[in-house]
């Protein structure tokens, strides 16, 4: 076995290669007194601290980012928008 860490910080950014148990996933995305983000159970990087409202306004816009972006226009009114064609002869 080799003797690296497995949880550190590199650049100022967070790592936890530990092997995640179902505790410690449950309790690394609910952290009540903290910010909105918190270090990440596993993995590189941060993640979404749902005990803080901020992060649940955050997960509502991309929620309805995703919902516009998955609607998209509708066929029939892209049916009767004209549409221009050039042709270059060079």
């Amino acid at each position: 076995m080799s003797d690296k860490e497995t949880t550190g910080s590199l650049f100022g950014v967070p790592y936890n290669f530990e092997r995640p148990s179902i505790g410690r996933m449950l309790s690394a995305y609910w952290k009540p007194g903290e910010g909105m983000l918190v270090e990440k159970p596993f993995g590189v990087g941060y993640t979404i601290n749902l005990a803080n409202w901020r992060s649940w306004i955050v997960l509502a816009v991309a929620g309805v980012l995703l919902w516009q972006e998955r609607k998209g226009p509708d066929v029939e009114e892209m049916e009767d928008e004209p549409v221009e064609v050039i042709v270059d002869d060079d």
